[in-house]
């Protein structure tokens, strides 16, 4: 009864690592690796853990039981990546039992955002008003893409915890970006139409989710990298689709 306990231990260790990472962006073999170096570090000799974007499957050397863990929603935070990294690694040095790294683990998992809402939709401001000098595009037009990049994240933001769909929260998010630049360059405030709504868009860009895919790919889970890459391919679709529907009305 007892090793049946200490199997369950870690085992949930394991899958709360996985869950925390994959939810918070890591790509599916770095997952796998510190679910598998957790286990081995626990004393398990021959750990089994399969990875895609939306599930974990686990299970331990001569467990009774596998285990299958459900991912629904995923976000970029690497801040989340890196504590559990370091406790993967005090896991290995042997300096936390497998009841310490849980209630840690549980409190990252249950934790706040590393950064406020209002600095995030600052840094996408700053994002798209610098990467319209980026493209060469003029200071005249700074301020346009600085305000229509954060007004865009703001919606995409909102949008998504509204309609739980993230290509509609994205494909909404763009035509409002398309239509205030359209606004701004009709008052006089912007210049580069072309200019500030690629930058203002950058935001949006699955820049992470792209990276991903290639990286997953190259280490040979074709499952994960391919349905990263069509994920990617679906978000460029939607903030395309807003863009174009701009440019057919006006």
């Amino acid at each position: 009864m007892r090793n049946r306990q200490v199997i369950n231990d870690i085992t949930e260790v394991c899958l709360l690592a996985g869950k925390i990472m994959l939810q918070s962006g890591a790509e599916t073999y770095r997952v796998e690796d510190t679910m598998m170096r957790i286990a081995r570090s626990f004393g398990s000799n021959d750990p089994q853990s399969y990875v895609t974007p939306t599930g974990i499957i686990f299970s331990l050397h001569s467990a009774e039981k596998t285990k299958l863990l459900r991912i629904t929603k995923r976000t970029t935070n690497l801040n989340k990546v890196i504590k559990v990294n370091n406790i993967s690694r005090s896991i290995s040095s042997g300096d936390m039992s497998a009841e310490e790294a849980y209630k840690i683990l549980k409190s990252i998992e249950e934790g706040y955002p590393q950064y406020p809402m209002y600095i995030n939709i600052a840094a996408a401001s700053i994002a798209s008003g610098f990467s319209l000098i980026m493209f060469n595009g003029g200071w005249n037009d700074f301020l346009p893409s600085f305000i229509i990049g954060g007004a865009g994240f703001t919606c995409q933001i909102f949008l998504d915890r509204l309609v739980n769909i993230k290509f509609f929260a994205e494909f909404l998010a763009s035509l409002v970006i398309g239509l205030m630049s359209y606004l701004f360059i009709k008052v006089g405030a912007g210049h580069d139409l072309s200019n500030i709504i690629i930058s203002s868009v950058m935001p949006l860009v699955p820049g992470l989710l792209i990276t991903n895919a290639v990286r997953d790919l190259m280490a040979g889970h074709l499952v994960s990298g391919l349905s990263k890459g069509a994920e990617a391919s679906l978000t460029a679709f939607a903030i395309s689709s807003g863009i174009a529907i701009v440019f057919a009305l006006f």
